[in-house]
């Protein structure tokens, strides 16, 4: 897992301000020297924009412009502070500081609580789930595992958006929002969330910016000192900001404009947790002198993948679509994107385990190769799949490095061997650093070979083999450097976050690859139903799953593969197709007429097709003559999508089988839990209300049921009709 431009070697300081400048290209030293009044910095993925911003800070602090501690620095990752941090140490800029905005505001009201209120800050409750659960014990609502993380999801998004209870239900009918239940009744719920945290004197990871944003509005004083520290802003990520965070952005600045804002709409895959590219879309309305820097040229990937990227965008509507970017690439050619088609989802999967085994024997490093997916209830065959090939790999989004039990005793040891290691027998026979870290991680565990397998073990290995290897790049690039060297790197890089490269394939959701780069990269399960994923309704989310795939394709730099399933599980009904957005870009497709080109871009290419030993040759859909929707009970046509999933009016009687129906609401709020997703994914309650009143009792009449489909069928069929058999679907036992 490598991050975006990231280097694993130690440059040495730039011995002054032109120095700094040196490497950059016209666009990115225009950014680095702009440093007064408003800019806006359009940034293309692979376009270095960190690159860029963080040698405008260094440029202005190495030139004397601009002082340390004068700038602040915002973006929305502890991981991406973290790099921002150690950037900057590199250029030689020390004391800037680099946060994210709810540590910065964070730290500003903790000095500022007892001047603005009096006594000490609340404290800071770490996870909001259990006030949800008691604030619905206290209204008498019941809410299974998934249904507490999805009102807790909601609860964000309002707040975020600046929405209060009372707001909620008009809020949510203007966005558009589908949510997971009455509107009213999660209203009801954020009421008595807001009452039990004023009664327990605490807050939430939300009330930081909105008590931040009520003091610096309320206490002129203070904002006057805040605005006396920081007098030069930079924002990453600007397309992320959320209407909250542009608040505090503006009480920070002022009536001043010396803000750097830095982002790419077509790169805005949160709106779901409240962020808006408008703010990045109407800067140039808001500062009308701002100066504006667009970088297109791409350092990641080669020609043959920006040519998909800018394919895919072409086709790209709504106003995000209006301001894309067209790359070009600055890498030498090489090979096309290759589109797979598999006749089943495990079929997929080991096809890509196959290929990964391919190129990690042909001298690819297994860090430099990545598997992404939508949802990460895709993970679990993938990790199969790769633990039957032999092939180590590491889920992102789990442990921090740092934090993992087996780094936290390594440095322990390395520094205890730093401070007596004249005296440890281990160091006896290591004449250098690298073999004197080897020396002591063999202590916890490290061997010269990786064990066999994957599992705990194995990523134990991983994670100490990544300190082996920093202790090799740390050596080679500061000549005569000790133990205790390296245990003062390890120290900063811990509290910058600023991890090392782990060797294994990464398997993650597109979501968490934003911001990260591999040498490869597989994206699976590019069909219809997934992406764009089946909630996604209106323009606007279709729209968004569209960048997410974008995000995905641009994550690579060289290999890029794509691949779909025509079935769920071997033998089931070939009922898939792929992505629409790949069509036009995929041989077979037939192209579709996108929009106005940007200036200089190139027509879209096709790449390689190959077709999987076990796939289907590939034939344009025939669809079929669909009869209409009937009432079941008085047989009126149906058009309202709720009623053609019950198969029966609203109104009409249900003869639902209600001991059931809680038992499908029980067993779905645990797979929620299970896959990290909102309950109402697993199957809506018109679908549970369905299955209730069909009572099925094979696979065939479930999948007659609208809603289930052959995807959840594979899944949860089995558990299903367990339940609907009176059995318990653990165990399969029957139940009391």
């Amino acid at each position: 897992m490598t991050a975006a431009t990231h280097s694993t070697l130690f440059p040495r300081v730039p011995d002054s301000a032109d120095a700094v400048l040196e490497g950059l290209d016209p666009e990115q030293r225009a950014v680095a020297t702009a440093l007064h009044g408003p800019v806006c910095v359009l940034a293309g993925a692979g376009t270095g924009k960190t690159r860029a911003i963080t040698h405008r800070i260094a440029y202005g602090v190495r030139a004397g412009i601009l002082q340390p501690s004068s700038v602040l620095a915002v973006t929305f990752t502890n991981r991406a502070a973290g790099e921002m941090r150690g950037r900057l140490r590199q250029l030689g800029a020390v004391g800037v500081q680099a946060r994210t905005f709810h540590s910065a505001a964070l730290r500003q009201l903790q000095y500022f609580w007892p001047k603005a209120v009096g006594g000490p800050l609340p404290r800071l409750v770490d996870r909001k789930i259990q006030l949800v659960a008691d604030a619905a014990a206290a209204c008498r609502i019941r809410l299974d595992r998934g249904e507490l993380r999805d009102v807790t999801a909601e609860i964000e998004w309002s707040k975020v958006t600046q929405t209060v209870p009372a707001d909620y239900t008009a809020a949510t009918a203007k966005a558009g929002r589908e949510t997971p239940r009455d509107p009213a009744e999660i209203a009801q719920l954020y009421a008595a969330y807001e009452d039990l945290k004023r009664e327990r004197s605490v807050i939430d990871f939300e009330d930081v910016l909105l008590l931040t944003v009520a003091v610096l509005q309320d206490r002129h004083d203070i904002a006057e000192q805040v605005r006396a520290q920081y007098q030069h802003f930079v924002v990453d990520e600007y397309q992320d900001v959320s209407p909250l965070q542009q608040r505090l952005l503006e009480l920070w600045l002022g009536d001043r404009e010396n803000l750097c804002v830095v982002g790419d709409a077509s790169q805005t895959i949160y709106s779901f947790t409240g962020a808006t590219p408008d703010h990045l879309l109407d800067f140039r309305v808001r500062h009308p002198g701002a100066t504006v820097v667009k970088l297109v040229r791409d350092y990641r990937s080669t020609p043959q993948v920006v040519r998909l990227a800018n394919g895919l965008l072409a086709q790209a509507k709504g106003r995000a679509a209006d301001h894309r970017l067209e790359l070009v690439s600055q890498r030498p050619a090489g090979p096309e994107p290759v589109f797979t088609e598999y006749t089943d989802e495990p079929a997929e999967a080991e096809g890509a385990a196959r290929r990964i085994r391919e190129l990690i024997g042909s001298g690819v490093p297994a860090s430099e190769i990545a598997v992404l997916f939508r949802t990460n209830s895709q993970s679990e065959t993938y990790e199969q799949a790769l633990a039957d090939a032999g092939v180590p790999y590491q889920l992102r989004g789990a442990e921090r490095f740092f934090d993992r039990p087996e780094v936290r005793n390594a440095i322990t040891a390395l520094r205890a061997a730093a401070r007596f290691g004249g005296n440890d027998a281990l160091l006896d026979d290591a004449p250098d650093l690298p073999s004197q870290v080897r020396a002591v991680l063999s202590g916890k565990g490290w061997t010269p070979q990786p064990p066999a397998g994957s599992g705990a073990v194995r990523e134990s290995w991983e994670s100490l083999a990544a300190l082996a290897h920093l202790a090799q790049d740390f050596a080679a690039a500061n000549a005569g450097a000790t133990l205790a060297d390296l245990v003062v790197e390890l120290d900063e890089r811990a509290g910058a976050q600023h991890a090392p490269t782990v060797q294994g394939v990464t398997l993650a959701s597109l979501h968490a690859a934003k911001g990260l780069e591999w040498d490869v990269v597989f994206l699976v399960g590019v069909a219809e139903g997934m992406m764009p994923i089946t909630y996604a309704k209106t323009d606007e989310q279709i729209e968004e799953e569209r960048r997410l795939l974008y995000v995905g394709v641009t994550r690579a730099r060289e290999h890029l593969h794509l691949s779909w399933a025509l079935a769920r599980s071997p033998g089931g009904r070939a009922n898939r197709r792929p992505s629409r957005f790949l069509t036009g870009l995929r041989p077979g497709s037939q192209a579709v007429a996108g929009r106005a080109r940007a200036a200089g871009a190139g027509a879209v290419e096709r790449g390689s097709w190959t077709a999987a030993a076990t796939a289907v040759p590939e034939q344009a859909p025939r669809r079929r003559q669909h009869t209409p929707a009937r009432c079941r009970v008085c047989g009126r046509t149906l058009t309202d999508g709720g009623e053609m999933k019950l198969m029966r009016c609203e109104d009409c009687p249900s003869d639902m089988d209600e001991g059931l129906y809680e038992r499908l609401r029980e067993w779905r709020g645990e797979q929620a839990r299970r896959s990290g997703q909102p309950a109402f994914c697993v199957f809506t309650d018109k679908t549970l209300i369905a299955i209730a009143e069909a009572v099925p009792d094979d696979e065939h009449e479930l999948a007659r049921i609208p809603g289930v489909g052959m995807r959840k069928l594979r899944r949860y069929g089995a558990d299903v009709l367990a339940l609907c058999a009176g059995r318990d679907p653990a165990d399969g036992q029957d139940q009391d």
